[in-house]
């Protein structure tokens, strides 16, 4: 700790799972840089396997808080950020993705807000922002509730316990206490660690007022992969706690299966079998109409119209017909009896 920072602010780590992001990682790290937190705070990056040199990059960020780079062997992101964790001298774990720019005083009023109301988790705010000229769209297609869903998180309408949040501040004691992340999930292991925790009698708290910028995927094949991804992961966590589950999480599975019953409808010659189709692309027409402020031209909603369903059906196929390693039965991870 510096001289000046005061002896009563908990020690904060840094942990950030790092993989193929050497373009992404200096600027995440200068968003680090660049906090105003009045305490002692340390960064610990664990890199996978990566073919561009991300530890280099990680090497030469210039980070103005004390950085240590540690090995991620198994490649994946809850396998990194649990050796981050175990590695971690703070009383708090910030956890941050190359792809998100904190405010300067994120880790600030994160510590607060986790001093103010004994939450397990603070979040805040996903704020998408695209680089270039699609991730701009996708990005605005993630701002409506019809592409990024009504997740809080995503919305950020109130503060208060919630079901989960993006990124986290995490006592770190509350996190061991329940085993960390679980590493046979490659996606949706936050919400399924806020599940055990909130199973365990902890809150997760979202404050709005943390609002973290996210650069979204920047082409279509990216979108279609990550979203499958998401839907096939979704599966296995539902899966292990059925009672996890939320409506809209089933919204994706639900109009993929519409679809298809949609289809066999009209190949019998029945014209009913288009009225579900239609009413969803009126439904994306609309929701890209809603755009007009932040794509006023009307080429741009035209591709925002398009991106809606290349989310919605590839998270809906994931969900149905993704990989299906992993979805085996997996040793209890501190959940506790509630969660069986």
């Amino acid at each position: 700790m510096s001289e000046s920072a005061p002896a009563d602010r908990p020690h904060v780590t840094v942990v950030i799972p790092a993989r193929n992001c050497a373009a992404e990682l200096p600027g995440c790290l200068d968003a680090v840089s660049a906090q105003t937190y009045q305490g002692e705070l340390d960064v610990l990056v664990a890199v996978a396997p990566s073919s561009d040199d991300t530890d280099r990059a990680a090497a030469a960020a210039g980070c103005t808080w004390p950085l240590q780079i540690i090995q991620n062997p198994a490649g994946t992101t809850p396998a990194g950020l649990n050796l981050a964790i175990g590695a971690a001298t703070g009383e708090v774990i910030v956890r941050v993705d190359a792809q998100a720019r904190l405010p300067d005083d994120y880790v600030a009023r994160a510590v607060a807000t986790l001093e103010r109301t004994g939450a397990a988790n603070v979040g805040g705010v996903q704020r998408p922002v695209g680089s270039g000229e699609l991730s701009r769209i996708i990005a605005a297609v993630l701002s409506s509730p019809f592409g990024g869903g009504p997740a809080a998180f995503r919305q950020g309408i109130g503060e208060g316990p919630v079901d989960t949040v993006y990124l986290g501040v995490f006592d770190a004691a509350a996190v061991r206490s329940v085993g960390g992340f679980d590493e046979s999930l490659e996606r949706n292991q936050d919400y399924e660690l806020n599940w055990r925790l909130r199973q365990h009698g902890h809150v997760v708290w979202l404050d709005p007022a943390l609002v973290v910028e996210y650069q979204p995927r920047s082409s279509w094949a990216g979108l279609a992969r990550q979203y499958f991804d998401y839907g096939a992961w979704k599966r296995v966590v539902i899966g292990r706690h059925p009672r996890s589950t939320r409506p809209r999480q089933l919204a994706a599975p639900a109009l993929v299966a519409g679809l298809v019953l949609s289809a066999f409808e009209l190949l019998r010659g029945r014209l009913r079998g288009g009225l579900a189709p239609a009413a969803y692309l009126a439904a994306c027409a609309l929701a890209a109409a809603r755009l007009h402020t932040r794509l006023p031209a009307a080429r741009d909603r035209l591709r925002a119209a398009a991106a809606f369903p290349v989310m919605h059906l590839s998270w809906g196929a994931g969900f149905w017909f993704g990989r299906r390693a992993g979805s085996r039965s997996q040793p209890d991870r501190g959940a506790g009896p509630a969660s069986a």
